[in-house]
């Protein structure tokens, strides 16, 4: 820049440590104009490739929002996307899970796991439409109170009891962390088994139709290679992300979350075999 050649008493060394002072703010105010990205830190580390302080839980220090959890969207809105995500982007979900409450997380695997519930019993019921028309007429129309019954009493018993299963799940990751020697988040890993109930809610046929009309014929086909080690794959993210815990380290709690869902699934299919039984006795 071009400095005005004005007459000054100041001794020259004085003018010089001047006009360099000038030439710096006007360089900062330079930098303050450039298009540059703010840097995004850690709040406890300050270190900017941080997903989390390994020495901080609940990455407080990191804006993880779920979007289930943000508000201002509709609710089918945003449960979708939650359960699309949980899906199609299981290792990134998982991994950066916040903490956080466990209320919402409750309320999204109910929703996702009655919504998934109803789609499977319809879809069970249309082969066999298909098949027996005039006898499924027959209980749909003339034992109506039945058929009504034992809808309200199946759908909710499955819906609970896939939930129990994903919170067996999330559970026992905690658990077998906690043996290899990672600090514990059990409230984190709760959320791990209830946000993971999306899974159920995108892989059944309604998530399949919806994928359909909203992203074409081809990205509900890619279903079928999606859910390849699905749970695996979403329980590996949560361990790198939560307990810093890979590769063999991971291997106990693997195995303690697997063996926790299987007798979850187990007892909870004897309950709603149990309550289907009575409603129909009623």
């Amino acid at each position: 820049m071009k400095l005005a050649r004005t007459r000054s008493k100041a001794p020259p060394n004085a003018r010089d440590d001047a006009a360099r002072d000038e030439l710096e703010r006007d360089d900062l105010l330079d930098l303050l104009d450039a298009d540059v990205p703010a840097a995004v830190v850690c709040a406890h580390c300050g270190d900017a490739d941080c997903s989390g302080c390994r020495n901080e839980q609940t990455r407080s220090g990191v804006v993880a929002i779920v979007a289930w959890e943000r508000p201002g969207s509709p609710a089918m809105a945003r449960l979708w996307a939650t359960a699309r995500a949980t899906t199609f982007e299981s290792d990134r979900f998982f991994e950066s899970l916040p903490d956080g409450p466990i209320a919402p997380a409750l309320r999204f695997a109910f929703a996702s796991e009655l919504l998934a519930s109803a789609s499977m019993a319809l879809l069970a019921l249309a082969p066999v439409a298909l098949v027996a028309p005039r006898w499924v007429k027959h209980v749909l129309v003339d034992e109506a109170p039945a058929a009504v019954r034992l809808a309200a009493v199946g759908v909710p018993a499955l819906a609970t009891i896939l939930v129990a299963a994903h919170v067996a799940h999330g559970w026992a990751l905690d658990r077998g962390a906690r043996r290899s020697g990672a600090p514990g988040a059990t409230t984190r890993a709760l959320r791990f088994g209830l946000y993971a109930t999306g899974w159920d809610l995108v892989v059944g046929p309604l998530g399949a139709l919806v994928l359909a009309s909203k992203e074409g014929l081809g990205k509900a086909l890619s279903i079928g290679s999606v859910i390849v080690d699905l749970p695996g794959r979403s329980a590996r993210a949560f361990l790198r992300g939560c307990y810093r815990l890979d590769g063999g380290s991971a291997e106990p709690a693997l195995r303690a979350s697997y063996v926790a869902a299987a007798v979850a699934t187990v007892v909870g299919a004897i309950a709603v075999v149990a309550a289907l039984a009575a409603a129909l006795l009623l």
